[in-house]
């Protein structure tokens, strides 16, 4: 499995626990069992890790959102913040760069241009406070 893939697995895990509310082994169960995937170390790792380190990334998307609010965001778009928050915070060999470029890739197939412009504005901002 290519990072790629690997990523959008993660993506895909993220999305589905933020729909049914189900533990992450029971996701990670559920997907090997009914989609037939055997996830990578990254795709797990990524996947448990956005959960472990959830306040802090909801916290960093909340400050960042000029008039709205993180509940107004459609649950494609925040599991692909989160996701590329979570690589671009804690994830050192992965350049902040293909972190961004990969969620806005993420978002023109799983959500729309003008949400793409959105995930790459605000994940472009965040990049730039902590550079």
């Amino acid at each position: 499995m290519t990072r790629k893939q690997a990523r959008e697995e993660a993506f895909i895990l993220i999305f589905e626990k933020q729909i049914n509310g189900e533990s992450t082994e029971d996701i990670l169960e559920l997907a090997k069992e009914v989609r037939e995937i055997e996830p990578d170390e990254y795709t797990v790792n990524t996947f448990v890790g956005v959960f472990d380190k959830i306040e802090t990334i909801d916290s960093l998307i909340s400050e960042n959102l000029k008039g709205w609010s993180i509940k107004r965001l459609s649950k494609a778009v925040l599991a692909i913040l989160r996701l590329a928050i979570y690589e671009m915070r804690y994830i050192e060999e992965i350049p902040v760069s293909v972190s961004i470029n990969e969620a806005v890739e993420l978002a023109k197939k799983y959500s729309g241009k003008e949400d793409s412009s959105f995930v790459n504005g605000l994940l472009g901002t965040l990049a730039k406070a902590n550079a």
